[in-house]
This record gives structure tokens, sequence and C-alpha cells, in this order.
């Protein structure tokens, strides 16, 4: 991994759009930090799209895109569940002026049928793992998930590697896709990861091919849930937190950041701003 200083000036001025994790990457220790949401506006001022893209229900997406407890995130849209859904905002002209609600829709990968026999199907696994293996529960979020199950093993509870290693044979042997993000494990049916579902809201929102415009687009995460979009991303980015995770990857962000969290993303911003002025 590349320091962020090396990122080169011609580089920095191409970039017109901004992909983002969420737990660790703009939020530090479970709340978003002014300069990363100052980050945010800044971004989205200058033109920029912004959109965060997270392992997180698309339950828990909702306040902070909406509004509901203080103004909305200055993001485009956000993509939750590791890519099988997202919300967009359904307001017509202008972005909603600071501290309005925003409409918003919500649009999915699975039909309705395909998502209710899932829902059947992943709470039968649910029920199963945490008898199997006490003292692994689901998320607390979880019951704003619709697409796939989450437990957690870095959240409020604590586990070993080897008892994230044995949940996620749990959830293979059932024929699901999983990931690892820096504090829940993941299954679903479908194979679903955050790379899949940006190309997806590229051609929901813009119809365009984000694979063929990359020299355009940042990714900015931190952990295992991530790899994807480090490995296709020409700009991708790993806050400094990173390091906790880089030797279990596979594959790793181009460049990392000189700070942690959500002041690394904000040092992302930055250097993507500096170089439209420079």
């Amino acid at each position: 991994m590349w320091p962020l200083s090396a990122w080169g000036l011609e580089a920095r001025r191409k970039i017109g759009g901004v992909f983002t994790d969420i737990d660790d990457t703009l939020t530090t220790h479970g709340a978003i930090t002014p300069d990363a949401l100052q980050a945010l506006a800044d971004l989205q001022a200058a033109g920029l799209t912004v959109i965060p893209i997270t392992g997180r229900p698309i339950g828990w997406c909702e306040p902070f895109l909406a509004g509901h407890n203080g103004p909305p995130w200055p993001v485009d849209t956000m993509v939750a569940e590791n890519g099988a859904v997202a919300f967009i905002s359904s307001n017509k002209g202008p972005q909603p002026l600071l501290g309005m609600h925003k409409q918003l829709s919500k649009i999915y990968q699975q039909d309705a049928a395909t998502r209710a026999d899932n829902q059947k199907r992943m709470q039968q696994i649910a029920a199963r793992i945490m008898v199997e293996m006490p003292g692994v529960f689901l998320t607390r979020d979880s019951v704003g998930r619709e697409t796939d199950l989450a437990f957690d093993y870095n959240e409020f509870s604590h586990h070993p590697p080897q008892t994230v290693q044995k949940v996620l044979d749990a959830l293979q042997r059932e024929g699901m896709h999983t990931t690892v993000s820096s504090i829940h494990i993941h299954g679903c049916f479908g194979n679903f990861n955050k790379w899949q579902g940006a190309q997806w809201i590229v051609r929901e929102l813009f119809q365009r091919d984000l694979a063929q415009e990359l020299d355009h687009w940042v990714f900015v995460g931190d952990s295992g849930n991530d790899q994807a979009m480090f490995e296709h991303f020409s700009h991708s980015f790993g806050v400094a937190n990173i390091a906790q995770f880089a030797p279990q990857m596979q594959h790793l962000p181009r460049y990392v950041t000189p700070s942690a969290r959500g002041a690394g993303f904000a040092e992302v911003a930055r250097a993507i701003l500096e170089a439209r002025s420079a």
C-alpha cells in the first residue's frame, strides 16, 4: 500500500465520484465525526457524486439519509446490505434545504418473491447457528435487514477468529455468500458484494458502466468486506486502521491514509479538492 501522498495530482483532478464504506471509515467509535461529515458536504458542494456503500441494513441507513435525527447526510444515495438494496431520493427538483427530510424510495436487486423465500430460509439458519454456537448472536441492527444475515463479532460482542470462521463455515454450508466487515459476519443468498452493488447503482442512477470509468471514481474502506472494491478500483484507499485486517486480506487498497477512520476519509476528500484548485 502506497501512502496517500503518492497519489498523483493529475489522477486526483479526474475524480468525479466517491464510494465509501461507513463503519470505521466514515465513523469513529460508532459515530460520524464533524470532519468526516464536512468532507462529505465539501465533496458534494464541489459537484462530486458521493455514495456510501455498507454492510449495514437498509433500515439502519434511513435516518441518516432522510434526516430523521438531524440534517440528512450530504450524499447522493446509500447502498446497503453489501450491495443488495439502496435508498434513492425521490424528491423532484433541487435537493432539500438543510434540515428538511428527503423523500426516499427503496430499490432492490432481487424481486419480492425471492426476498420473501430467502428471508424464511435465513431465519431458520440464524436460529440453528445461535443454538449450535452459544454466545453468537445476530447483530442488534438485524431488525432492519431485508436481504442478508449478520452476526456480531466485534461491535457489542467480541469473538476470536476461530469463532468467526465457524460461523462463516456454517453459512457457506447453507450455500450462502459470505463476507466479514470490521464488526459483523455477513451471509446472503445471491452473489452480492460492494463491487457488484456499486456497478448496479451506477447503472440504475446514471445508466452508465462503472467498470468503464474507474479513472473517475474513488473508493475508501477499511476491512474484509471492502476487498471486492479494492480489487477493482484504480483509486482505492484504506484508512489507517486497515492495518488491523490487512494480514488476513487477499486484496488490499492501492493507497493508505495517515489517519484512521473518519479523519482518514477527510484526508482523501482534501486531496481530491485540493487538486481541483491547484
